[in-house]
């Protein structure tokens, strides 16, 4: 530890609440797919601040826009109309299915809006008492306190923050016997990710998802996709739900939206949006002037670059080359799964040893249920990159 980094610890010891579990490492700079620390010493970024900066760290183009805007207009709330925020909703409603948006700062904000959204067109234009929202186990949905109830997930995320709201049910994952028993009087809406991040990169079957959607139908119930973390061709559509061929009520976006700038959003048809009216649900800077304006060109960029063949094929080849460590590893590398950029490989070794072994060969990665290196770089990473963090995983696994 240098003293800069031991005196970056201490003030921060003083000064912030302590509520996360820092990495071992200051970031001063970013470029691309590497990160510097204090020192400037290069690290391999398979985080992409969680899923984050899809096009890379410290765009040229992206700065430039940025620049522009905030020389022209940053802040006027939503009270006044704003040219920017009506090009990005167009550039996203051409990406899929959905009739109109709504803008907010982050991914718990708009899956805090999509529950609203689903619970005031129940009351508003159905006329009925439906209220509850039906997730699934392991499910991560933010950390609001209603974000945070639809979470499948128990343990240190929820304690000490008793009595959580009313109106969440959780069951099983690819379990629709036990959904189907969940569905009852009350229920407004199923509230899914395609493929679970946080719960250990589980992608959802397409016999489940098809009987989710019947289930939505017959049962008159919404349904919501959390598409924070897959969204924006990271999996290798441009929405993750479009592998499967189906058309939400409600979508959420966030994380790579303004590649690393606050934003979210809330897709929905417009049958479901006449549940919002004047004055049923707000943000003061949501959709803002520059971050809107950055997001168009996010949105520009990844259709030019068909950033979703990218992230299809970059996802298979980390596929192959995963198999070839698994062959090698058989005791150790369980196997892989996930779908294009979001890549996860299953350890049934000690997690956290491999993992502080990737970053003391400085690869930065996510480790989550334990056992789960989860891999979301940036969607701009090369075959070389893959290759580099496959031969370090290699030496990691055999030093064990």
């Amino acid at each position: 530890m240098t003293n800069k980094f031991k005196e970056i610890k201490e003030r921060e010891s003083k000064l912030l609440c302590n509520t996360y579990g820092r990495y071992p490492l200051a970031v001063s700079k970013a470029k691309d797919c590497r990160l510097y620390d204090l020192e400037g010493e290069e690290y391999l970024d398979f985080l992409a601040g969680i899923a984050v900066c899809s096009l890379g760290h410290s765009r040229d183009d992206l700065a430039d826009v940025m620049a522009e805007q905030a020389r022209k207009l940053v802040h006027v709330s939503n009270l006044f109309y704003q040219e920017p925020q009506l090009d990005l909703a167009e550039k996203l409603l051409s990406t899929c299915a959905a009739d109109k948006v709504f803008f907010a700062n982050s991914g718990a904000e708009a899956n805090e809006g999509a529950i609203k959204l689903a619970r005031r067109y129940m009351h508003a234009v159905r006329g009925e008492d439906r209220h509850e929202i039906i997730t699934l186990e392991k499910s991560f949905h933010g950390r609001t306190l209603s974000t945070l109830t639809a979470t499948g997930q128990e343990g240190p995320i929820k304690d000490g923050f008793s009595p959580l709201p009313d109106g969440f049910v959780t069951v099983p994952f690819n379990n629709i016997s036990a959904l189907r028993g969940a569905i009852g009087k009350n229920t407004a809406a199923i509230m899914i990710e395609m493929v679970q991040g946080e719960g250990g990169v589980r992608p959802l079957s397409q016999e489940y998802v098809n009987d989710i959607v019947a289930l939505c139908k017959d049962n008159g119930l919404l349904l919501i996709v959390d598409e924070v973390q897959t969204g924006l061709c990271r999996t290798g559509r441009f929405w993750a739900h479009q592998h499967y061929g189906i058309t939400p009520d409600i979508f959420t976006s966030a994380k790579a939206l303004a590649n690393g700038l606050p934003m979210g959003a809330v897709l929905c048809t417009d049958e479901a949006a006449k549940g919002f009216g004047p004055g049923s649900h707000a943000t003061t800077f949501g959709g803002g002037a520059v971050i809107s304006a950055v997001a168009c060109k996010v949105v520009d960029v990844m259709i030019e670059e068909d950033m979703a063949k990218r992230a299809d094929e970059l996802g298979a080849f980390a596929a192959q080359e995963t198999e070839k460590l698994r062959a090698r590893h058989p005791d150790k590398i369980v196997g892989s799964r996930g779908v294009g950029l979001l890549f996860g490989i299953e350890l049934s070794c000690d997690g956290s040893a491999v993992w502080n072994g990737l970053l003391e060969k400085r690869i930065v990665c996510n480790l989550t249920q334990g056992t789960i290196l989860r891999l979301v770089p940036p969607l701009t990473v090369t075959r070389e990159d893959i290759l580099a963090f496959m031969e370090a995983l290699d030496e990691v696994l055999t030093a064990l």
